[in-house]
């Protein structure tokens, strides 16, 4: 479920920094992303083995990843200082990206992340599986 502008701008705590790392993210306000990480932030990927370490290397990245991507927020759920995310990323050349995402919060800055990426629908459905389930 996606959040309206009004749900949005009744964020409180740990879920507003993260919604404002994601918006500045759509906006390219990279000065201001840098405004919502630690600048020791820790970003894993597990299912590249890749790790971020550092807010300028954060920054960094995303700010030269390939044009043609937007963002668009499904669900954020605050758990105390801990925000899962769970985001849709559409890119004209590599298909739709689904992220879920879980955001360590700190004294208002993100501390720490650990990203799942995937391409919507990439995952092959076993053979076995075919009959129980439906495609989305």
């Amino acid at each position: 479920m996606e959040q309206t502008e009004s749900q949005a701008g009744r964020d409180s705590g740990a879920r507003s920094v993260v919604r404002a790392l994601w918006d500045r993210t759509q906006a390219r306000d990279w000065a201001g992303v840098r405004e919502v990480l630690a600048p020791d932030v820790v970003v894993e990927w597990p299912a590249s083995a890749e790790r971020i370490v550092g807010r300028e290397n954060y920054v960094g990245l995303n700010a030269e990843y390939p044009e043609g991507w937007s963002i668009k927020v499904l669900r954020l759920v605050e758990e105390g200082d801990v925000v899962v995310s769970e985001v849709e990323v559409p890119h004209v050349e590599s298909g739709i990206h689904r992220v879920a995402s879980f955001w360590t919060v700190r004294d208002g800055l993100i501390t720490a992340g650990r990203e799942y990426w995937t391409e919507y629908g990439s995952d092959p459905v076993p053979a076995w599986r075919e009959r129980f389930v439906e495609r989305g």
